[in-house]
C-alpha cells in the first residue's frame, strides 16, 4: 500500500478537490498519510490566482527534492497544471506527472502510470460522465461541515482573472445529484454545508428535475430552497456574483432559517469605469440595489466582499470612489488585493500604471478604512445571542472551544470537547479585531 501526501493551495473548489483525490486513492488502496517523510507520493494540488504561482510551485518541488532526492514521485495538480500543462515539466524536471482541474477522478492512473516507468505522464482531458462527486467522510476537511460544489467554471470573463481558462466554462450539477449528496451528509452528521462554486448563483442546470416543486426567480434561488427542504441545519453559499445575485435569493433566505445570514458579494471596485476595465457586467449603482436589498432583511443578513485596488488605469478618482462605496456598503469583513498582473488574461496586456508602492498606499488606506467597519459590526453583537457550531478547540487556549455563528463569524467561548460538533447558543460579551467571545446561554 503505497502512502501518499497531499497537500493543497487556494479556494475551497480545490480543497473540495483534494478531498475527492483523497476518496478516490483511497478506494484504489493507497494510504493518506501527514506525513510527508513516510509518503512514496506527494501531491500538490495548485492554485493560479496570486502572482508568482507558477514559481512559488518550483520552489516547493526544489524543496522536496532536496530532502528526498529522486525516492518520491511529486505530481502536480489543480489550476497551474491546468494552465502551464507540459511546460511544467521542460520547467522543472522534479515533476514526475500533471494532473488538471477536470482530471482528478483519474488520479490513480497518473500515478500508476509514473510508477511503470512512464515520463512526464500529463492528463489535461474532460471531466468523466460519471464523475464521482461525493466524498469519503475520512477526508472531509471537517467532521460537521462539507463542501457541496453545485456549479464549476466561469462564463464571466473579468479582464484580471484566469479562472476561465484554468477551470472552463460553467457547468451545472443535477439538481437531484444536490439534494442527494446533501441529504446524505445529514445521515452522515454534517451539521451544516457550503454550496460551492466560482459563481454559485449563475446555476443553470440543463435539466430542473428536482426543483420542480420549488418556486422561485431563478434555478439558483429554487435550489437553495430545496436544499432547505432537505431539513440540513445550516445551509451557506460562496462565491455570488453581482450580476446574478437576484433579489428573490433574499427572500429565499428570508423564508428559511437553516439558509444562513451571510452573503458574500464580490465588489472588487467602487468605480464604473474600473469596472468596465475589470469586465464585471454591473456597475456601482447596480450593486447598491442589491447591497440595499440584503440590509432591508429582518435577519441581519452579514457582508463580505473582495476588492482590488491598483487595477491598471485605476486613477485617484477611481480609488476615492471605491473608498465610497466601501462606506455605504458597511461590510463585515473584506478580502483587499493589490493588482497583479496574470499572463493570459486581457489585463495582462493592459500597461500596469500603478506602482506597487502607490498600491500598497492605496490597500493599507483602504484597509484602515475596513477595519472601522469590521469593529463596528463585531461590536454590533455584544450583548446578542448568537448560534454557533463547535468545530474545534481554540488554538489559544485549551480551555474555549471555536466555531462559527450563522452569520460566518468566529465565534469563541469556554466548553468542553463534549460540545464538539453540537450548534450552541452563545451571548457575546467581548469583540476583538477579528473575532466574537462569549457565553453559552
Amino acid at each position: 500500500m503505497k502512502k501518499v501526501y497531499l497537500e493543497t493551495y487556494g479556494c475551497q473548489m480545490n480543497v473540495s478537490d483534494s478531498e475527492r483525490v483523497s476518496s478516490v486513492l483511497k478506494s484504489d488502496g493507497y494510504e493518506i498519510t501527514e506525513s510527508e517523510e513516510e509518503a512514496e507520493i506527494v501531491l500538490i494540488n495548485t492554485c493560479s490566482v496570486r502572482e508568482k504561482a507558477e514559481q512559488k510551485l518550483y520552489t516547493r518541488v526544489g524543496q522536496i527534492r532536496k530532502e528526498s532526492g529522486n525516492d518520491k514521485k511529486v505530481g502536480v495538480l489543480g489550476c497551474v497544471a491546468q494552465l502551464e500543462g507540459e511546460t511544467l515539466f521542460s520547467q522543472n524536471r522534479g515533476i514526475d506527472f500533471i494532473v488538471g482541474t477536470k482530471a482528478v477522478g483519474r488520479i490513480s492512473s497518473a500515478i500508476d502510470a509514473s510508477f511503470k516507468g512512464e515520463k512526464d505522464f500529463i492528463d489535461l482531458g474532460e471531466r468523466e460522465n460519471e464523475y464521482d462527486w461525493s466524498v469519503d467522510k475520512d477526508y472531509r476537511h471537517s467532521k460537521y461541515i462539507a463542501f457541496v460544489p453545485i456549479i464549476e467554471g466561469c462564463n464571466k470573463f473579468c479582464t484580471y482573472c484566469i479562472v476561465p481558462f484554468s477551470r472552463g466554462r460553467e457547468i451545472s450539477l443535477a439538481p437531484a445529484q444536490i439534494i442527494r449528496q446533501v441529504l446524505t451528509l445529514r445521515r452522515e452528521g454534517v451539521r451544516e454545508v457550503h454550496l460551492i462554486g466560482q459563481n454559485v448563483n449563475s446555476y443553470r442546470p440543463k435539466s430542473t428535475e428536482g426543483l420542480e416543486d420549488f418556486h422561485g426567480a431563478t434555478p439558483f434561488s429554487r435550489l437553495l430552497r430545496a436544499v432547505a427542504a432537505t431539513g440540513i441545519e445550516r445551509i451557506k453559499f460562496n462565491t455570488s456574483f453581482p450580476r446574478d445575485f437576484h433579489p428573490d435569493i433574499v427572500d429565499a433566505i428570508n423564508e428559511n432559517e437553516n439558509l444562513c445570514n451571510w452573503v458574500h458579494l464580490p465588489v472588487q471596485s467602487g468605480s464604473n469605469s474600473v469596472l468596465r476595465a475589470m469586465r464585471r457586467g454591473h456597475t456601482i449603482e447596480s450593486y447598491f440595489e442589491r447591497i440595499d436589498k440584503i440590509r432591508e432583511s429582518p435577519r441581519r443578513i452579514a457582508l463580505t466582499t473582495d476588492i482590488i485596488v491598483g487595477f491598471p488605469g485605476e486613477a485617484i478618482e477611481d480609488f476615492e470612489d471605491t473608498k465610497a462605496a466601501v462606506q455605504y456598503c458597511e461590510y463585515d469583513s473584506a478580502y483587499i488585493f493589490r493588482y497583479s498582473p496574470r499572463p493570459g488574461t486581457p489585463a495582462f496586456e493592459r500597461a500596469d500604471d500603478v506602482s506597487f508602492e502607490e498600491k500598497t498606499r492605496r490597500f493599507l488606506e483602504l484597509e484602515s478604512l475596513q477595519k472601522i467597519n469590521q469593529q463596528n459590526a463585531l461590536e454590533s453583537y455584544l450583548g446578542r445571542k448568537v448560534k454557533v457550531l463547535v468545530e474545534k478547540n481554540s488554538t489559544r487556549n485549551i480551555d474555549e472551544l471555536s466555531g462559527h455563528s450563522t452569520c460566518h463569524k468566529v465565534v469563541n467561548f469556554k466548553g468542553s470537547s463534549e460540545m464538539l460538533g453540537k450548534i450552541v447558543e452563545v451571548k457575546i460579551s467581548e469583540a476583538k479585531s477579528f473575532t466574537l467571545y462569549g457565553e453559552i446561554c
